[in-house]
Formats: C-alpha cells, structure tokens, sequence
C-alpha cells in the first residue's frame, strides 16, 4: 500500500489542492444541509446524524481521503453552529476571518512546535516581534513589555495567577469581582492557593468601595483581578479606581481580565473604554473574540518581561545550556506547554493585512450593531432592555416574562436551529444575552434575532 502523501515538503501543496477542494465543498454542502446557524433537533438528533454519516469509527480498510473527508467535514458542517451566520449570537465565539483560517492552514501543514528553535526557527522568530508589537499595544511607553501565547482567558489567568504566587510565595490570594471569570476559583485550586476573595458586584461591575474595604481587612500579598469585558454583560469594571486602590494599598497588584475587551485598544473611537489598563502588571486578551482568529489566539502581556523568568525550565534535549550560551533561542519559557503550535501566524497575517485602522473597523462596526439592537429592543413594546450595552453584549427579555419563560425561549430557538442566543442572570432575573461579534449583520438580522424571540414568548 502506498503510503499517503505529507501536506509538507516539496510535495506538500500538490498533495494539499485537491483536497482542499474537496474541503470547501463538503463546507458547502454541509452549511446547505444546516440551513441556518444552528442544526434542527437537539442533541440526540445531532448525534443520530453524526453517527450515521461517521459509520465504522476505525473500519478494517479506509475509504480513501476524498471520501473521508467529505463525509466527515460535512457531516460536521451540517451539525455545527457557524458563528459566521447572524442569527449565531449567543457566546463569545467569533466568526473568523478567511485570512485567518488560510493562515492557519499553512500553520498545520508546517506543523512547528515552539519547544525548541530547531523545530520552528520561524516561527519562533514571527512570536518574539508579534508579541512584543502587541505588548508595547497594552503597556505603552513600558521599559520592557512582553507577551505569551496562550490557548485563551482561561490559561491566561492562571499564568497571571501562577506569576504572582512565583513573586510572592503561596499566600498571595486573588481578589476578584463576583462577575468575574470562573478561571480565577479553577487557577486558585490548581496552584494550591485559598480561595480568591469575591467583592460584590451590584451593578454588574466591581464595586470600588466594597475592593477598599477588602483591600483594607485583608493581609497580603494580593492579586486584585478587574475585567474589562465580562462574560455575561460585556461591563467594563472602573480600572482607574481599581488601579488606584491597589497602589495606596501597597500589598496588592492589579491584573486585569481584558479577554473580551482587550482589543478595543485597536479601535481610535472606543480606547477610552479602557482607560487604566496600562496600570496592570500583567493583562489577558484574546484575539478569537474581538480579533476574529480561529480559535485559539489568546495572549498575556506582562508590563516586565522580568516576570517571566520564573517560568524558565531546562530539559536537556530541548535548551542545553551550552545550545543556549551558543545562541540558540529558549522557548521552553515561554509557554507551560511543551509542544506548541504557531498560533501566532495567523494573527501577524491578520495584522499585517488590516492594520490597526481595519481591525479597529470591525471593532467599531460590531460595537454599532450592539447598539441598534439595544435601540431595537427599546422600541419593542414586548421587550425590556438590562441596560445600553459598553461593548457587544445586549442583554434583553420579554416584558413581564418569568423566568422559565425565558430558558425556554432559548431553548425552543436551539431546538428548531433558527437562532443560538445566550443566557445571562443579572439583576436577580434572567436574560436572553446577544453577543455580537459578525461585523457582516446587518439591521434585519438584528430585527429577526427580535422577531423570533417575540414568536416564541408564551401569550
């Protein structure tokens, strides 16, 4: 038997057009099967369809890859929720952009591993000026600013975490907002630190005077972590005064949890939203939100590059020291991954190609729907408005509507596959939560996210 040709080498284009070929066509074809942003039926419905298409998970005798890969893909597509349809508005889950995904092919089919610089001299060269480009972004006018690749907010926040334990031994404690990421609790219990301190949140933001009062009870060393952006309601928590605090306090530091506002430092209009971020020590941003990349493309800017030197490690076959002291780059300290991915390919591609102005575009356009939705629901004499979205997020209800009433609007909307929104609790009720992150919506597609809502509410 043949052996099946690599996607790399000198061969590796002529074995990869064909099939990406085929590739593109089962995407179509699956979309056209779906029909809409989400599959009709539910789970089991789902699952019955995948199994039939996928058969034999491991058969005695392949079928070849052109038909396994449009049976496979398609099958896929067909029961995927595409982020790249309007009525797809439920998560922070991006539509990414087709440069983007054409570089992350180029990714996979060279396939480096930043672990050492003799598998990804490129590569890893392609991270050190993109991270730093992006660092100098959050902490302008810093000595010596640097970042970290990450698979998103959630390992971010615990690098942030595990620094600050590396700075200050095992008693340092986070303190978070009780709006804040549930990887602040996971990253404590991992690294064997208490349990992070909750300020209560009233407004959907951390309340400045309840952190004073936690900052003035508690012992340190701290870790105050802000959001700029928050899961539920896209708020922005007030930086200035959280950065304020934690200098007249001393013992604390601040890290500020930007996964989903972070990139609207792009944007010329919307910067101000984040204004005090460069008062953090370190920063988590995600460029598969607000940056439109495939998933994963999450980073974490600290203000020192100093910092990260408590993550250095040594495995011979990968940084001997003399390959070191030689010149050969260590990269075993810049992530706790060992083999690694470039997921920085695609994001230097995408900047490269829109520059700030075009990414701060999109930004821009997303924030605009958000508020013609907002302006929509006002208008809707059935619905009520949480509040005038910060940044993507709107957050509405039928009027009067309980509770389970609107789990089951959702729900009932998921179901038939004609529209995937969130869910939100806020203000002791519960909220159908629409986040907006495809800068191709348009005004009616805002207007039939409402028209279903409408049509599926209990009379």
């Amino acid at each position: 038997m043949r052996a099946a040709p690599l996607a790399g080498g000198p061969q590796g284009a002529t074995a990869l057009r064909p099939l990406l070929d085929v590739v593109l066509g089962a995407l179509d074809d699956g979309a056209a099967e779906r029909g809409g942003p989400l599959p009709a039926g539910g789970p089991q419905a789902v699952d019955r369809r995948v199994g039939e298409a996928l058969g034999d998970v491991l058969p005695e005798r392949g079928s070849g890859p052109e038909e396994a890969l449009r049976t496979v893909v398609r099958a896929v597509a067909a029961g995927a929720a595409d982020p790249a349809e309007p009525l797809c508005a439920a998560h922070l889950h991006t539509p990414p952009l087709a440069l983007a995904a054409a570089a992350d092919l180029a990714a996979s089919a060279l396939n480096p591993s930043l672990d050492s610089w003799d598998q990804a001299p490129a590569a890893s060269a392609l991270e050190t000026l993109v991270t730093a480009a992006l660092a100098a972004e959050v902490f302008p006018g810093a000595p010596r600013p640097d970042a970290l690749v990450t698979t998103g907010g959630t390992e971010s926040n615990q690098l942030a975490l595990l620094l600050a334990r590396e700075r200050h031994g095992p008693a340092v404690r986070a303190v978070v907002g009780a709006h804040a990421h549930h990887s602040f609790h996971r990253a404590a219990w991992l690294l064997g630190l208490p349990e992070p301190v909750v300020v209560p949140a009233p407004s959907g933001t951390m309340d400045p005077v309840a952190l004073d009062e936690a900052l003035t009870d508690l012992g340190g060393p701290l870790l105050v972590a802000a959001t700029a952006g928050t899961t539920d309601a896209g708020l922005i928590d007030p930086l200035p005064e959280i950065a304020a605090l934690c200098a007249a306090h001393g013992r604390a530091e601040l890290h500020v949890d930007a996964a989903y506002g972070g990139p609207v430092l792009l944007s010329a209009a919307h910067r101000p939203l984040l204004a005090g971020l460069d008062r953090a020590r370190t920063v988590t941003i995600d460029l598969h939100k607000l940056g439109w990349q495939p998933a994963a493309a999450g980073l974490l800017a600290v203000r020192d590059a100093a910092d990260l030197a408590a993550l250095g490690h040594t495995a011979d076959y990968l940084n001997a020291d003399d390959d070191t002291d030689a010149g050969l780059p260590d990269l075993l300290g810049r992530s706790l991954r060992t083999t690694r991915r470039p997921d920085v390919l695609k994001t230097a591609v995408t900047l490269r190609a829109l520059g700030r102005d075009g990414l701060g575009a999109l930004v821009d356009t997303c924030m605009e729907l958000a508020g013609q939705l907002a302006d929509l629901v006002e208008k809707a004499p059935g619905l009520e408005l949480y509040a005038r979205p910060t940044l993507t997020t709107v957050l509405f209800r039928p009027l009067g509507a309980p509770d389970e009433d609107v789990a089951a609007i959702r729900r009932r909307l998921l179901t038939t596959g004609r529209a995937v929104l969130g869910r939100a609790a806020a203000d002791g009720r519960l909220w159908l939560k629409a986040t907006l992150l495809n800068p191709h919506a348009t005004p009616g597609d805002l207007a039939d996210i409402l028209t279903l809502v409408e049509g599926s509410t209990p009379r």
